[in-house]
């Protein structure tokens, strides 16, 4: 699988950013320093709203949400009620972050959807990629060793903690579990409560056991 082509640069403000590495994993290590450097000379559509969180003045953010450094919030974002942002975070232009959602060291690209009991953990969401109800990216090992990316060779990380890559307008159903070192590849689909492990490839179907089929 060629891993850029999953994700429209174009579409994020760390477009730049990410496809400057060989993998676009590898962006997520110095994200927070990323966010830090550049959120200070964003233009004067965003305001510091606390020391290293800067939100552009179109975004919706909700009194309830709590929101931790160093994170930039876009042009016309929705951070809901009960969101969690725990620093690290970019959500991009259109992004809706929702009730009791928790983002951490990620970015959710132009339009990507993240809008009910979601965890997004150092993870990249592709544009308008879209979490259903209870999706989440599990970031951790059980053995707590580095993460690797099996496709048809298997990569290593050398990250700890990596969730997953969810290419542009792919789906997540919802409750499903995409596990550490996941990508899943434009326009593909996780149907609900699938749990899954490894590369999908762009334009395919995974099933709730876990069986992966192109779509027509």
């Amino acid at each position: 699988m060629d891993f850029h082509a999953q994700l429209d640069y174009r579409k994020s403000l760390a477009g730049e950013y990410i496809d400057s590495f060989a993998y676009p994993w590898q962006a997520l290590a110095g994200l927070k320093h990323y966010l830090q450097t550049h959120g200070a000379e964003l233009d004067e559509k965003y305001t510091a709203v606390a020391e290293g969180v800067w939100v552009h003045e179109s975004a919706c953010i909700a009194p309830s949400a709590l929101i931790m450094p160093p994170c930039v919030i876009c042009a016309g974002a929705q951070v809901r009620h009960g969101a969690f942002l725990r620093g690290g975070v970019l959500v991009g232009e259109g992004c809706v972050v929702g009730n009791s959602v928790e983002l951490k060291n990620c970015v959710l690209f132009d339009g990507a959807q993240a809008p009910h009991f979601n965890y997004v953990g150092d993870s990249i969401l592709g544009y308008r990629a879209h979490m259903g109800a209870g999706a989440i990216t599990s970031n951790v090992r059980l053995d707590k060793q580095n993460i690797s990316v099996r496709g048809e060779t298997e990569l290593q990380t050398g990250l700890r903690k990596f969730g997953a890559i969810v290419g542009d307008r792919a789906e997540v159903g919802c409750n499903a579990v995409l596990n550490p070192g996941t990508i899943i590849g434009r326009r593909s689909v996780v149907m609900p409560l699938a749990s899954v492990r490894g590369v999908v490839e762009e334009g395919c179907k995974v099933d709730r056991k876990g069986v992966v089929k192109r779509m027509e």
